[in-house]
């Protein structure tokens, strides 16, 4: 008797498991990337009603710019993921539908800088007629990361051929842990055409990512216009593989529209051979084209030059100065410069208190900047950077970085992180599979309150799965999870499972 009780139990739990099923995978589990704050959910459902709308009553932001309703906009197109959504609405209890999403903005200011508030709540009822999701964030940055969410919650019910809201009602209260949350991508090694880069930022918003780090130049090409020394662009592989100032705003402009940020970068004084073919002067001497020649003051009108125009276009809060693997070997065995070399060992002895050190190299670097009092970046190479194909996603999710840093004075000079996208192994062919999604681990790991994070990356192989999935079905060319970084699937099989 005892065993057919409990062979009608086994039935029981294997129905209500596939009643919980939807395309083979469960909807009782959250898949939400990165994890909120914090987040609570029914049993329920909903529909998005035909005519689903943004409703703007009672907020304080005027969207004269339109990134509000522009940010819906893509909001509709996410959560049909290229679905024709052609069911019978008059069918539906009209109780079970939702029409529209109430948006609530508290602040005016539509200015993106670092440090903003980027925090949102995020509601969904269980019915109503008619019946608002509702979102009040403290500026319309923080609603556009609200707006992601609420994609994630929604799928598309091919029996009904609508939008279903599962699950509910849904509270979600989130904020990010760290300000920078970054992703650099590297145009020298290799150009990147305009719409690979923008199709890059749309995926950096959909993790939550909000800074893109555009590592424009370097030794190899200069793709750069710089109308204040135009022939440095003489450096770039092709005269078609360039980019114009306005180029260059327009990207910015794309990003802001997102909520992200763009840092600009010209690596100094090393990395700068392709600048000589321009202007061969800058070089030390023919033979040794880099480091650049400190002991000419061209050389520093040339920089000067060059960051007056990067602020007309970069109105992110920081510019990123390079100054990495400086090899002085040309400076010692050039007469002139060799006599600048006293100013040169004194110099960076004593940094600003405005420098922020990004950490290029590996652990333990961090506690010691934020020991001497600065501001500091996490980059570390053996664990956030993309281009090394051995690394894997659950390495990228376990990098924590205040590892070794207690005192919470010092935590708060950890500005952040940023994964790294370095250009000599990829282009515009397969920087999408080389980035995600394990740039999507790093960023719940920068999202997400360290008490929310798994200690154990297998809890949540799963959700990550669904959101590399996610990525597909919106035309990001995710790589599988399984094996290493920008493999291929290794045998037929649902995406959830690879």
């Amino acid at each position: 008797m005892m065993g057919k009780i409990v062979w009608v139990l086994l039935v029981v739990l294997l129905l209500v498991q596939a009643v919980l099923a939807i395309d083979g995978v469960s909807v009782d589990r959250l898949n939400i990337w990165p994890m909120p704050h914090s987040v609570s959910h029914g049993r329920e459902s909903l529909f998005l009603s035909k005519d689903f709308e943004l409703n703007t009553e009672g907020t304080k932001y005027n969207d004269g710019s339109g990134i509000l309703k522009d940010g819906f906009s893509r909001l509709l197109d996410m959560v049909r993921v290229a679905h024709v959504v052609d069911g019978n609405f008059s069918k539906i209890d009209t109780s079970l539908l939702l029409q529209g999403l109430h948006v609530v903005v508290l602040s005016a200011d539509g200015q993106l800088q670092y440090g903003i508030d980027e925090s949102y709540k995020l509601s969904v009822p269980a019915s109503g007629k008619p019946g608002y999701a509702y979102l009040e964030a403290h500026t319309v940055y923080g609603a556009l990361h609200g707006f992601q969410t609420f994609s994630q919650l929604c799928l598309f019910n091919f029996t009904a051929r609508v939008i279903e809201v599962p699950m509910v009602p849904w509270t979600v209260i989130d904020q990010p842990r760290f300000f920078f949350r970054g992703l650099l991508i590297d145009t020298s090694r290799h150009y990147l055409p305009l719409p690979v880069i923008k199709n890059v930022i749309d995926s950096m918003a959909y993790a939550k990512l909000n800074v893109l780090h555009w590592h424009i130049v370097d030794a190899q090409s200069f793709p750069l216009e710089i109308p204040s020394y135009p022939k440095l662009w003489d450096g770039a592989y092709s005269v078609s593989e360039r980019y114009t100032f306005a180029d260059a705003a327009e990207i910015v402009s794309y990003a802001q529209r997102r909520g992200i940020n763009v840092l600009g970068e010209i690596d100094v004084p090393g990395h700068a051979r392709s600048w000589g073919i321009g202007y061969p002067s800058l070089w030390p001497s023919k033979d040794c084209p880099e480091p650049l020649d400190v002991s000419n003051n061209f050389t520093f009108k040339v920089i000067d030059g060059i960051l007056s125009d990067f602020s007309k276009i970069f109105k992110f809060k920081f510019v990123h100065l390079g100054g990495d693997e400086v090899n002085t070997s040309c400076w010692t065995l050039t007469p002139h410069v060799k006599k600048w070399e006293e100013t040169f060992n004194n110099f960076g002895n004593k940094l600003s208190r405005k420098t922020v050190v990004h950490n290029w190299l590996g652990a333990g670097v961090a506690e010691k900047v934020v020991a001497a009092g600065l501001r500091c970046i996490v980059s570390n190479q053996d664990k956030w950077y993309l281009h090394y194909l051995d690394a894997t996603w659950q390495q990228f999710y376990m990098n924590e970085p205040l590892t070794n840093i207690t005192n919470p004075n010092q935590q708060k000079l950890v500005l952040g992180g940023e994964v790294c996208m370095w250009g000599e192994y990829i282009d515009g062919s397969d920087i999408e599979q080389t980035i995600w999604p394990r740039a999507a681990a790093a960023a719940e790991r920068l999202w997400t309150p360290y008490d929310n994070l798994a200690k154990d990356p297998r809890q949540v192989t799963g959700r990550l799965a669904h959101f590399r999935c996610l990525l597909n079905q919106r035309g990001v060319a995710a790589a599988p999870l399984a094996g290493l970084g920008r493999v291929a699937p290794e045998e037929p099989g649902s995406c959830y499972t690879q």
